[in-house]
């Protein structure tokens, strides 16, 4: 699903690779959590001016000051790009060096590109929004990434039967940009680090769990989006009449 209209064809895909640049650099994570103080390390200002959010429910929020998102009745949703994390392929190939190819990856970053659209449209819809494919008027443009992907047992789809033993699924950032659909002006950014079914058990995993995993972490992103949104417009509303 492409937005069509010119005035958003500052939303490309190398843009955003390198505001992902950015994001690595910005937070430093490279393959692990944030961590508890993290959030107090991050600038309290963007480059484009907006103002770390304290105390949220996610990794890192920033806003522009002033932002009101009660206006905001309908979103449209840009490809979300996907990035596995620094040499991911090298470390699932050090026992079997044919075990992950470019073709893997390719099909793995498809797939979940595609399950981020499926599953955003369907819980911000659940939550009252209304999902458009065109900017304009009251339309919040979503520009999705997902980066330093880390999927601990992949599905390579090979011949024969293999069962893989892990505690944890692994792990994903979400980089979220909200953008006016009018004026393309930037009003927030969402940073959330995820640690998918971190239950300290040891599990098998094959490619219907890793599915499972997935659609947990965009069901919780996309709640927090669906319900943030919803709270604006409720806040907004002027106090009934006594």
């Amino acid at each position: 699903m492409q937005l069509r209209n010119s005035r958003i064809q500052m939303f490309t895909v190398p843009s955003l690779k390198l505001a992902c640049t950015a994001l690595a650099a910005l937070l430093a994570i490279g393959a692990v959590t944030v961590s508890a103080h993290a959030k107090d390390e991050l600038p309290p200002v963007s480059p484009e001016g907006l103002k770390l959010v304290p105390k949220t429910k996610v990794s890192a929020v920033y806003l522009r000051e002033g932002a009101d998102f009660s206006g905001y009745s309908k979103v449209a949703i840009l490809d979300c790009y996907v990035a596995f994390r620094k040499n991911w392929k090298r470390d699932q190939n050090s026992t079997d060096p044919f075990k992950i190819d470019d073709n893997d990856m390719a099909r793995i970053k498809k797939e979940l590109a595609e399950e981020f659209k499926i599953v955003f449209s369907k819980r911000l819809t659940k939550k009252g929004e209304t999902v458009v494919t065109e900017p304009g008027t009251g339309v919040l443009i979503l520009r999705p990434a997902i980066v330093n992907l880390d999927v601990a047992a992949p599905d390579t789809m090979s011949a024969g039967r293999s069962h893989t033993f892990t505690t944890t699924a692994g792990q994903a950032t979400l980089f979220l940009e909200l953008y006016d659909g009018v004026t393309n002006e930037l009003i927030a950014r969402a940073i959330d680090v995820e640690v998918a079914d971190n239950s300290g058990f040891i599990q098998v995993r094959n490619g219907v769990t890793n599915r499972q995993d997935a659609e947990r972490m965009l069901t919780k992103w996309a709640d927090l989006l669906g319900t943030f949104l919803q709270n604006s417009r409720e806040t907004a509303k002027p106090a009934a009449a006594k």
